[in-house]
């Protein structure tokens, strides 16, 4: 007769309780790549985003070494941020009539997104493959015409 062993139990350690990275393997991956900041020299509406360049910028810069930060000049141009991921999506978004907060925030707003498409959190419209099951009415099928 064969003597039933009793199964061997492994101790449960606490380092075992860890999570698994999803981003990356072992580091979390920035997804945006690049920012370029986009003015003109002379229109009134570039004014906020001059002042943010000259004053924040190179903060910005410092605090995330990962992103390249361009700085482009555009004449006769509105002001835009654009953000490149690594995805190879970007993300542009116009600065006018912002303030230096505003401007702040969607600059945030960039470095934070993923790249990913904007999907809407409404559910899709239910399409039925089948028909009403009083189907269509329409008053060409009726055997009195619809009168007024």
């Amino acid at each position: 007769m064969a003597s039933k062993l009793a199964p061997t139990l492994r101790p449960f350690l606490r380092a075992q309780q860890t999570s698994y990275h999803a981003n990356g393997h072992g580091a979390f991956v920035p997804q945006v790549r690049k920012l370029v900041f986009e003015y003109c020299d002379n229109w009134a509406s570039s004014t906020n985003l001059r002042t943010f360049i000259h004053n924040n910028i190179e903060k910005l810069a410092r605090e995330n070494p990962h992103v390249e930060f361009v700085v482009r000049q555009r004449s006769h141009r509105e002001p835009v941020v654009r953000g490149f991921y690594i995805n190879n999506r970007d993300k542009v978004i116009g600065l006018k009539g912002f303030e230096v907060n505003g401007i702040q925030q969607k600059v945030q707003l960039l470095l934070d997104s993923s790249g990913a498409k904007i999907k809407p959190l409404k559910r899709e419209t239910v399409v039925s493959r089948n028909e009403a099951a009083r189907g269509i009415w329409s008053g060409l099928h009726v055997e009195e015409p619809f009168r007024i």
